[in-house]
């Protein structure tokens, strides 16, 4: 019965349609399979006509996957990787492995990369590549990428997921400065984030919270585009900085920022680390994902939940 069931497998149709899937393109996918896109289109065409559903809507310069297209890309697309990641184990190790990995460049910068010298001296053949741009990578469709670490308030049901910790904020500044501010208000600074509702109202939470009068009248504000900038500030003396308790732990241990009013915290989102499901079995990403559950419990952080569906 399985033999009949495999044997009967479209598995050219199925790979074109996987690439066409991923790319959402028949010409890029045509490409990356060395074949025309007529070829991946009557590929596309035999597949819908043998399932009986319509797998793609076909619009001016573009494709887009119907329903039916999405659940057999995930549940396929899956399958692909466990099969190209089984088939890779076996083939001999020539130059160690690599991971390349998304998250943002205040998240590598201050919490991360210090950090890495811990993975690498468990796993001196895995290289991980960091990939720091701004926008937000859909892993179903860039296979480039093994595995993102996010901020965010959203949860991912069609991700593979470890819960790191989740994040409050507090206000930090150079020992000389914390000092200051218990006699006058002091200069503060602000990062300006593209999602707003993460950061906007930290400030006036804070204050709220204290029970600071530092906002009225509004003071001396600096204000960046990047948490690593507002620690920099900071560190050199020229304010008191609201920040993320991850973020700021590493300047915290060295003691060139220090927190003013630690008691004071106000609650921030979680960070976790993910993938596609199946991937988190290919052996680097299983590497890194306990590596993971090593630095965010000698972080002493207690996350929202251990696991992510």
């Amino acid at each position: 019965m399985e033999l009949h069931m495999f044997a009967s497998l479209p598995l050219t149709a199925l790979r074109a349609f996987e690439s066409a899937s991923r790319l959402l393109s028949f010409k890029a996918a045509a490409e990356e399979l060395s074949v025309t896109p007529t070829a991946i289109s009557h590929q596309v065409r035999a597949l819908e006509d043998w399932l009986g559903v319509a797998l793609f809507e076909r619009l001016p310069r573009q494709v887009r996957l119907t329903e039916g297209g999405e659940r057999l890309f995930r549940s396929l697309h899956g399958a692909l990787l466990e099969v190209a990641q089984s088939v890779d184990t076996l083939r001999p190790q020539r130059s160690g492995s690599s991971l390349t990995l998304s998250t943002t460049a205040a998240f590598a910068a201050l919490w991360l990369v210090p950090r890495l010298g811990r993975f690498y001296a468990q796993h001196p053949d895995i290289n991980v590549r960091l990939d720091t741009h701004c926008e937000v990578i859909d892993l179903h469709q860039d296979a480039s990428v093994d595995l993102v670490l996010r901020y965010s308030l959203d949860d991912y049901p069609n991700l593979y997921g470890l819960c790191l910790f989740d994040e409050s904020f507090g206000v930090y500044g150079s020992p000389e400065q914390v000092a200051l501010a218990a006699r006058r208000t002091p200069t503060l600074i602000s990062v300006h984030w593209y999602n707003s509702k993460l950061y906007a109202h930290g400030w006036h939470a804070w204050c709220a919270k204290s029970g600071e009068n530092w906002l009225n009248p509004p003071p001396a504000i600096r204000e960046y585009d990047e948490e690593h900038y507002a620690l920099q500030a900071a560190i050199a003396g020229q304010g008191l900085v609201l920040a993320s308790n991850i973020l700021v732990s590493q300047s915290v241990a060295s003691g060139v920022l220090v927190p003013y009013r630690s008691e004071i915290q106000v609650d921030g989102a979680g960070y976790s680390a993910l993938c596609v499901p199946g991937r988190e079995r290919h052996p680097p990403v299983r590497a890194f994902f306990a590596w993971l559950r090593e630095e965010a419990q000698r972080c002493g952080l207690t996350p929202r939940s251990a696991q992510i569906a």
